[in-house]
């Protein structure tokens, strides 16, 4: 009986902890409020994260493929502020505003922002913000661009 109730316990330790970082990467992911302000005091760029998770094959491809990837997920806490937006929740205010400034519709999308959250673009002048799927290969390298853009 002790040990259904300390595996018990085990089990809810995890799943709290992992809700706290909606997700099991090594990204420890933060709120808007919280990232937009973190962002500003550091002086760097965010990543955030329109973010279904289970059930959704773009969440999970970007979250055991690339968030899961300890290169990427260390150059994402060293240079990135990550904010993760959570879909199956309802949004704040700031966040249905800022999906809806880069036409989101209610979907997943990744956006790269400066830390006075303005959206970055690439050297074309194209927005950087993705719905769509990402190889982890090219991830890595696209993060050291939006770095250097935000110098």
């Amino acid at each position: 009986m002790k040990k259904r109730i300390y595996v018990l316990l085990a089990v809810i330790a995890v799943l709290v902890m992992s809700s706290q970082t909606f997700g099991s990467s090594g990204v420890k992911w933060v709120s808007l409020e919280e990232g937009m302000e973190k962002a500003k005091t550091e002086k760097k760029p965010m990543i955030v994260d329109f973010f279904f998770g289970k059930g959704c094959p773009r969440c999970e491809k970007l979250e055991e493929g690339v968030y899961n990837n300890p290169a990427i997920a260390k150059k994402i806490m060293d240079d990135f502020i990550p904010i993760r937006v959570d879909l199956t929740k309802k949004l704040t205010a700031e966040e249905e505003k800022l999906g809806n400034q880069y036409d989101y519709k209610q979907d997943c999308l990744l956006l790269f922002l400066d830390s006075g959250g303005g959206i970055i673009k690439d050297p074309s002048g194209k927005r950087l913000c993705f719905a769509e799927n990402v190889e982890p290969e090219w991830f890595i390298k696209y993060l050291d661009m939006v770095k250097e853009k935000q110098k």
